[in-house]
């Protein structure tokens, strides 16, 4: 927040006739409004974490769903749900206020009241449903199968995000918003152009209504197999010209070709074969459950104290996963540029740059721990190298 501060008054030079002052201190003011809301969010999340474990609210919830006396199936996955339902209710004025008070001060937000707890219910709504029968074949596997339950759970797991990859686009997403085909034929055309020159297969080239909840423009390609699509935002088509866009989706395509999103996969993989090993181990621990905070043990309350306390261990991976993200960046944008002009996709950055305020000088030190893309000044001066 400082860094950003600091250098809140002068445009960098990379950027001094594409950028304004306005619209640069504009970004700075918002990162450092949501920097703060950060800071805020990591302390009441700290403090929910610290109640339901060492405070003893696991506990209180356990000898709850106790007392009806329901199998320990059942009584396991209500724990975990009605926990994880109360750890959301009080983490919702943070999501408030993100929403109705940040993105409204700076021009960003579209949503309504009416829309928000439509999605929140919608939301709710599909984690019990899916994550309901999820979460009891885990718990049952986790019951029945012996000492190396955790690698049928691993296996099931994974087979299950594969899954949702394939049925997402399909099922899941317009559940949210509305995806039309590109209706623009010129547009259409150059994009099924650079789609054979660069070897991709896709379902449709979909137009999605972002703008109903967000000024935000963005665009990616989802699913796997059969199911792979290209979205664009609808607020990035209005503000981009034809040339940046087909940048923008040959960058996109690059993280595609250059197999970002397997190699991604595979680390997940690795990591939750690690995370439900570990769990294996701690589940048959006694101090595991004293010592947050629990006076009883069973695989529920394992697997609870486990999801809550995991990220704040995974924390020390953050610059790693971060680090490899950011070559990624770099590979797309050098797949861009390869199969389009290297000046179209840095003008397309450059809007997206101001239009969704994102600052220009980040700390470099804050960014080599969290950012997944490089700072707009480094990877600017990379493409421009390739340019000239």
């Amino acid at each position: 927040m400082a860094y950003v501060r600091t250098h809140r008054d002068a445009v960098p030079d990379a950027f001094k006739d594409t950028i304004s002052l306005e619209a640069h201190r504009k970004a700075a003011d918002y990162t450092i409004d949501k920097a703060r809301l950060a800071n805020v969010d990591r302390i009441v999340g700290l403090v929910i974490l610290l109640l339901f474990t060492v405070g003893g609210g696991i506990d209180v919830v356990n000898r709850f769903w106790a007392g009806f006396e329901l199998s320990p199936l059942v009584t396991g996955i209500a724990v975990i749900l009605s926990t994880m339902l109360l750890i959301n209710l009080f983490e919702l004025p943070i999501s408030l206020y993100q929403t109705f008070v940040i993105e409204e001060r700076y021009g960003f937000n579209r949503n309504t009241p009416k829309q928000f707890i439509t999605d929140l219910l919608l939301q709710t709504g599909l984690s019990l449903a899916i994550g309901g029968p999820l979460l009891a074949l885990i718990l049952w596997i986790m019951q029945s199968v012996g000492n190396y339950w955790w690698l049928l759970a691993w296996s099931i797991v994974m087979g299950f995000s594969i899954l949702m990859s394939w049925a997402f686009p399909t099922f899941i997403a317009p559940l949210f918003n509305k995806f039309t085909p590109l209706e623009d034929e010129t547009l259409k055309k150059r994009i099924e152009t650079l789609l054979d020159r660069c070897g991709f297969q896709s379902k449709g080239i979909f137009v999605m209504d972002g703008s109903r909840r967000s000024g935000h423009g963005n665009a990616y390609f989802t699913g796997i197999g059969d199911s792979k699509r290209i979205v664009f935002f609808d607020t990035l088509i209005n503000s981009l010209n034809h040339d940046e866009l087909e940048a923008v989706l040959a960058h996109e395509l690059g993280h595609f070709r250059r197999k970002h999103v397997l190699k991604m996969l595979v680390a997940s993989a690795l990591i939750t074969l690690t995370g439900f090993a570990l769990l294996g181990w701690l589940s048959g621990q006694d101090w595991f459950y004293s010592g947050l905070g629990v006076s009883s043990q069973s695989n529920a309350l394992a697997l609870l104290l486990f999801m809550l306390i995991a990220p704040v261990f995974a924390t020390f991976l953050q610059p790693i996963i971060a680090y490899f993200q950011r070559r990624h960046e770099f590979e797309a944008d050098d797949f861009a540029a390869y199969y389009t002009r290297p000046i179209y996709l840095i003008n397309a950055l450059v809007k997206l740059y101001r239009d969704n305020a994102s600052t220009l000088t980040p700390d470099p030190l804050y960014s080599a721990f969290h950012y997944s893309h490089p700072p707009a000044s480094i990877r600017i001066a990379n493409l421009s190298a390739k340019s000239s």
